[in-house]
């Protein structure tokens, strides 16, 4: 039975073009690929897949890639058989043979190594297998879907993902919207998390968010996806007083004065940054050239996240208003897309 919290909420059109694609390859007995970056949901939309298919009655076994030792990833796979290493006293039923007559959903696959990749094509194509240290040819019936957050495509041309394996995983590929492609469904996930958060935490209500907290989560890149948002909406929830709404969000729960700082200047011994040479003429002007390699740096760091002020304190190890006072310090406030820096400067006038 699916279990109740595995509800996917979403009614934008990127999102719902994925769940009618979902809906349309379920019933096949075809393995299916998910690409995605972390935090969109690759395990749920398994699990749809799973639940919508004829083997709904079988079992959904799942397993994370990276997180198993390549040592013991065949194991964990395939079976053993008693005797086959130090410490094996008995027979092991691999996730392919408990997943008999089921799904087997194996995520983070491009962590995988060369052989288990190998025995991975055998068992798509053959449905055959042998558990580690057994020399007896094993059958099973297992519908495949299998996740990635990298490009496998790539991989496979750098030869570090075998070409036949990911010819036979792509018979159809789901590559799964970020949440800033899905702009409209923020607002419905936010107020889906905090009225969990709430109940979770015995309020009888969640009285909502303030308007100018909403527009900073839309406006928000959010490299975590609903993940980081889930985390997001429930730490501003549990800090809210229950009768209060939401005024106020921190998306970074590391950022504060007292961070501690990583020495970057050595790594091992050896030098990580490369050592700052001497200007060929001397006298030098310290804080002229110390102010335009600053201005420099943070120019290119608004660059490289199109003038996402946020992103760019991200990249330049700054909290956001640390950048913020970088930029009035040089004359830079207009720089940058976020749309309160005009409501920061109006107050501070």
């Amino acid at each position: 039975m699916r279990p109740e919290n595995e509800r996917m909420l979403g009614e934008s059109p990127t999102f719902l073009r994925t769940l009618e694609q979902v809906s349309l390859i379920a019933p096949l007995e075809k393995p299916v690929l998910l690409v995605g970056e972390r935090g969109t949901g690759k395990e749920l939309i398994a699990s749809r897949l799973h639940f919508l298919s004829n083997r709904w009655e079988g079992q959904f076994v799942k397993m994370n890639c990276a997180a198993i030792s390549e040592s013991l990833m065949e194991s964990e796979l395939f079976g053993h058989d008693a005797g086959a290493f130090t410490g094996a006293t008995k027979t092991h039923h691999g996730r392919f043979e408990r997943a008999h007559g089921g799904t087997l959903f194996l995520d983070e696959l491009a962590t995988t190594s060369m052989l288990v990749q190998e025995k991975l094509l055998r068992i798509i194509e053959y449905g055959e297998f042998e558990r580690v240290g057994g020399s007896k040819t094993l059958t099973c019936n297992v519908r495949l879907i299998a996740a990635t957050n990298q490009d496998l495509p790539s991989l496979a041309a750098q030869g570090k993902f075998r070409s036949d394996l990911l010819d036979r995983l792509a018979f159809d590929v789901l590559t799964l919207p970020p949440l800033r492609e899905r702009e409209e469904d923020i607002a419905l996930l936010a107020d889906h998390f905090a009225v969990n958060m709430a109940k979770e935490l015995g309020r009888e209500l969640f009285p909502g968010f303030a308007s100018e907290v909403m527009a900073e989560l839309q406006r928000y890149p959010w490299p975590g996806n609903i993940r980081e948002l889930k985390n997001v909406i429930e730490r501003c929830v549990y800090r809210t007083e229950p009768e209060d709404e939401v005024e106020e969000v921190n998306f970074d729960p590391f950022a504060s004065p007292f961070r501690p700082k990583n020495d970057t200047s050595t790594r091992n011994g050896a030098l990580k940054q490369s050592t700052p040479q001497s200007p060929a003429d001397w006298p030098i002007d310290l804080k002229e050239l110390t102010k335009d390699h600053e201005m420099e740096l943070i120019n290119s760091a608004l660059g490289e996240a199109k003038h996402n002020q946020r992103k760019a304190a991200e990249l330049l190890g700054l909290t956001y208003h640390q950048l913020r006072g970088y930029l009035k310090k040089y004359q830079l406030v207009g720089v940058g897309t976020d749309e309160d820096s005009g409501e920061e400067n109006a107050k501070e006038a």
